[in-house]
């Protein structure tokens, strides 16, 4: 039976942030279409709005030409929209075939669950994906035992277990090889000709024009093209996404460009791997501000956490021209590099501990013992002004800071051990626009001081407004480096979905 799903001038809002102003996206039986955009575009937010997990604040959605609402993913699924999400909804400490059938377990008389009903039909999903797994693959292995791309596999699994008329594939690829893609690819052949409508969210330019019958473009939360793949290239699909290019950035004097070149190289490092790099080379000079672009996940985190110390790797790194081998952060923090981390939640602060304690973490062996509690709050008010941290007191919970201002607390722990070389990983993700203009100046202002900053960012245009250089990676390499006239959005975008190079301007 012929099924049509139509998304119609989408709204929606998060507080002050519009992340939706007029999404739309059209999808029938039997055909895969590429929901398309750059970081920030709108993207995930429309697939929540259609598979119910946001309520939209305007617009409407269309099932078949009548108006539907789903207050809940359970309620589009019961419709049949069923959604592989891009942060797996897995439960880790359970089964395979747990997972699967979680609230939905068959039952046998006596209203006890039907324990080999369940490994049957599992088995069977399983052998949808055999050939591709690493090892014996079965309804009863714990999740938590299994690498990333097999997590993935069960994510999928699960969703088709649902039979859905509508699939809606969040960068199901992401952590899936080669293999299991073009097997996944098969299976979406398969339900196409089953009569399945299917949504494809992807940054990877290969699987988009390999897979995808018809694309949809969002910007800045806007649908601004629609239309056939065969009939569009990669070059103009990047024009769509990006619109009019970015146009700012350092205006730098060619005085001030060879002056950067003349300074001495800083950190290092030389043929970098770790479970998920592939020989990264890079280095950074003093005062320079590098950025780390591409999608989420190319080995950004990785990379940053080689460099800190805390995440076992192959290669070398070099500190100021010496050899050093930082087996635990204290190791790197003792050499002056400090790392921002990306969760502020889980690795930045002890939430339930005072914004003095927080700011003196790594410092207080400096203050004596006993602790000169004078002096750190001294410090730690001078360091709370120079942040602009709007706060009642230093000894008020840091769990009772806003978003913003609980990440200049990560910022200025920092700060106040001075460190040569700083690492941050996307330290502006939820944060709000007066906070990151402060959050700029500081970078600025570290940059002039001399201060060598390794910058990833989830915001293209925070990269091209601020950085040097944009390092972008892609499957755990470094694809590109773009500078100067060729540190535009169209290029970061290409260089970050993988198009060939040719198409990169």
């Amino acid at each position: 039976m012929a099924i049509s799903l139509s998304a119609q001038n989408i709204v929606k809002r998060y507080g002050g942030v519009l992340a939706l102003s007029d999404g739309n996206l059209d999808v029938h039986t039997g055909e895969v279409v590429a929901l398309i955009g750059a970081n920030g575009s709108g993207k995930s937010t429309l697939t929540k709005v259609i598979n119910g997990v946001v309520v939209l604040d305007g617009g409407q959605l269309l099932l078949d030409g009548k108006a539907v609402h789903f207050a809940s993913p359970q309620a589009a699924k019961k419709i049949g929209v069923s959604t592989v999400f891009q942060e797996l909804s897995l439960v880790p400490q359970m089964t395979v075939a747990e997972n699967i059938w979680l609230t939905r377990e068959p039952l046998r008389s006596g209203a006890f669950v039907d324990t080999k009903e369940i490994k049957a039909r599992t088995e069977k999903l399983l052998k949808l994906f055999e050939g591709t797994y690493r090892a014996a693959m079965s309804s009863n292995i714990p999740v938590s035992a299994l690498p990333p791309d097999e997590m993935q596999i069960v994510e999928i699994l699960k969703a088709i277990s649902f039979n859905p008329k509508i699939l809606i594939l969040d960068e199901a690829t992401a952590s899936l090889d080669s293999r299991q893609v073009q097997r996944l690819f098969e299976l979406i052949r398969q339900w196409k000709t089953d009569g399945k409508a299917i949504v494809f969210v992807s940054h990877r330019m290969e699987e988009i024009f390999q897979i995808a019958d018809r694309y949809s473009v969002l910007r800045n939360g806007k649908t601004v093209d629609a239309g056939i793949m065969k009939e569009i290239t990669e070059k103009v699909l990047v024009n769509r996404m990006v619109g009019k290019d970015s146009a700012y950035g350092y205006a730098r004097s060619e005085k001030q460009k060879q002056a950067e070149i003349l300074k001495p190289i800083r950190l290092a490092a030389e043929n970098l791997q770790t479970k998920v790099l592939r020989s990264v080379d890079l280095s950074i000079r003093e005062g320079e501000l590098l950025g780390l672009g591409g999608l989420k996940g190319q080995g950004q985190r990785d990379l940053l956490l080689s460099l800190f110390g805390d995440l076992p790797h192959d290669g070398k790194v070099i500190l100021s021209g010496k050899e050093v081998n930082f087996s635990h952060p204290r190791h790197a923090i003792n050499n002056g590099i400090a790392l921002v981390p990306g969760d502020r939640s889980r690795e930045g602060l002890l939430s339930i501990r005072s914004i003095l304690e927080n700011l003196m973490l790594p410092s207080w062996k400096n203050y004596g013992f006993p602790l000169k509690m004078q002096k750190s709050y001294v410090d730690g008010n001078k360091m709370a002004s120079n942040l602009n941290l709007v706060m009642q007191s230093l000894s008020d919970p840091v769990n009772s800071l806003s978003g913003g201002n609980a990440q200049k607390v990560i910022i200025g722990k920092w700060l106040i051990k001075k460190p040569e070389i700083l690492l941050l990983d996307d330290p502006t993700k939820g944060v709000d626009v007066g906070t990151k203009g402060e959050f700029y100046r500081l970078l600025k202002q570290l940059c002039s001081d001399g201060t060598s900053i390794v910058f990833h960012s989830s915001d293209d245009e925070e990269l091209i407004g601020l950085c040097d250089r944009v390092l972008v990676m892609f499957d755990g390499k470094i694809r590109t480096e773009l500078a100067g006239s060729n540190l535009t959005k169209a290029n970061l975008v290409a260089a970050s979905m993988g198009a060939s190079e040719g198409n990169i301007e």
